[in-house]
């Protein structure tokens, strides 16, 4: 296994990481231009040389991952007794730059109805990186010759999101199978669907958002219902309804999608770089 095999392996178990690369070294060094560390909040993979500048790449990569970082660093350490160190001496002679590149989670985002609005909301997603899954009860709405074949004809032929297109007749059971700190969107045909759908999304704590489509009377009924089911105000207050920004108004299908996937984009970046605990 390489670097590029840990990277895959860290991505598949949605872990951030920073990729740490010798980027430059003058005179002496423990390692040539060019080694590699996988550094993630448990692991290491690989080596740049050990030491004090291995031990300061470390240092630094994990509190890029902590706080959310999505721009790369670039580090310069003197190798050599005279110079100021956290973790050792070495003196070695030479100076090394390490470049530090964060390697974020792919986040992902379930929609829930691919009617009219769903449609064109999958339309603005699969242009961005990210794991978007088309979840409907409807099997006419997911089928091959309304969708195509995600990444070889049809609608999403050139997709840049990995698309999951899945006819769920029951929806809701769904939410079992998303991965932590998905993004989900509500906007079904049918009211009581959406309910049960808001339901169990409530019932996952570890779900980066919800967004509910809808009129404030369809939430208002919707909050007396859901408390029935044993919600609370603070469980509540975890969706976002009518979802959207509010700068983005109008009730055509394509409009509403636009503005729901502006803020889900807000809410992807939001996040990306919300520290962690």
């Amino acid at each position: 296994m390489d670097w590029v095999d840990e990277l895959r392996r860290l991505r598949d178990a949605r872990v951030p990481a920073v990729l740490v690369t010798l980027a430059a070294v003058r005179g002496h060094a423990p390692r040539n231009g060019g080694a590699k560390l996988v550094v993630s909040p448990e692991r290491l993979f690989g080596t740049v040389g050990g030491g004090n500048l291995e031990e300061t790449a470390i240092a630094t990569a994990r509190e890029m991952i902590d706080a959310g970082e999505n721009e790369p660093r670039l580090l310069t350490l003197t190798l050599s007794d005279k110079a100021a160190t956290e973790y050792g001496v070495q003196c070695c002679g030479g100076e090394v730059t390490m470049l530090l590149e964060p390697v974020r989670v792919v986040p992902t985002v379930a929609i829930f109805g691919v009617g009219h609005v769903g449609l064109e909301l999958a339309r603005v997603l699969a242009r961005h990186e990210i794991e978007l899954w088309l979840i409907d009860g409807r099997a006419e709405m997911v089928e091959g010759t309304r969708l195509g074949v995600p990444g070889r004809s049809g609608l999403f032929a050139d997709a840049v999101a990995t698309v999951r297109v899945r006819h769920a007749p029951v929806p809701e059971a769904v939410i079992a199978e998303l991965p932590p700190g998905a993004h989900v969107v509500v906007m079904t045909h049918d009211h009581v669907e959406d309910l049960a759908l808001v339901d169990q999304a409530l019932r996952r704590g570890d779900l980066a958002s919800i967004g509910l489509i809808g009129s404030r009377s369809k939430w208002t009924r919707f909050t007396s219902q859901l408390r029935e089911l044993g919600h609370t105000d603070q469980d509540l207050a975890r969706v976002t309804t009518p979802i959207g920004v509010p700068e983005v108004s109008g009730k055509a299908p394509a409009v509403i999608a636009v503005s729901a996937a502006a803020r889900l984009l807000q809410l992807i970046e939001e996040a990306a770089r919300a520290p962690r605990a």
